[in-house]
């Protein structure tokens, strides 16, 4: 049976394909307020502003391709049982090949129904209209989990990190919650790794080594290693 690699990641390993990122010094929460885009408030306020802020994210996302770090992280799946918990919205991950991957906040290229969550579709083109209804007659929404909404995938991340035999952490300030405190699940004895040109030392997480390195240089180099143990 293959250990278990949990791996974490953030908007740092999508910003080297040139996604905007929210919260750097010149990130997308500079131009907008998330009151005003990403928040059901928002949505019932003025439904056009947030689907169009959404539309550029999504036309910006067919735009760009996966970087080096993420096609490195699908080589580890010859030699783990990989799965990737991220709090990312673009599907870059799937596009470079890995196989198992979480969506902690949602999928930029999909929609969901406004009267059944469970009605979920995957869009063709970077649009999202008012007036694009859902079988049930409904206006459809992206599907992202906004501020002050609950978290549905949370539970199955935690269980995910609490089995792990390894933890990988990439291109993540651990600033944005609940997602920040999963690495507190991780059981203390397993080795962690943290890739983050600011990654900092956690309280309380053991066995945590720090690499200060962008996720395209820092990741295919812990991989390379990993797969040579």
């Amino acid at each position: 049976m293959k250990p278990k690699l949990i791996i974490i990641t953030g908007a740092g390993i999508s910003a080297e394909s040139g996604i905007k990122t929210f919260r750097d010094s010149n990130g997308l929460w500079k131009q907008y307020r998330f009151e005003e885009v990403a928040s059901p408030e928002a949505w019932e306020k003025h439904p056009d502003v947030v689907l169009e802020f959404y539309n550029q994210r999504r036309k910006q996302l067919f735009e760009v391709e996966p970087n080096e770090a993420h096609k490195a992280l699908v080589k580890l799946e010859s030699k783990f049982d990989v799965k990737i918990i991220t709090q990312n919205v673009d599907d870059l991950h799937e596009r470079a090949g890995s196989s198992n991957v979480i969506h902690l906040h949602g999928e930029l290229k999909k929609a969901r129904s406004t009267v059944d969550p469970a009605l979920i579709y995957e869009l063709k083109d970077w649009e999202l209209k008012i007036g694009d209804l859902c079988e049930k007659g409904s206006q459809l929404r992206p599907d992202i989990v906004w501020f002050g909404e609950p978290v549905p995938m949370m539970y199955d991340a935690i269980k995910f990190v609490k089995e792990a035999d390894f933890l990988l952490v990439i291109g993540t300030s651990l600033a944005v919650y609940p997602a920040a405190e999963l690495v507190n699940h991780a059981k203390t004895v397993i080795p962690k790794y943290y890739i983050d040109p600011k990654a900092h030392k956690i309280p309380k997480v053991k066995n945590l080594k720090i690499i200060n390195e962008k996720a395209t240089i820092g990741v295919p180099a812990l991989v390379s290693g990993l797969l040579s143990e």
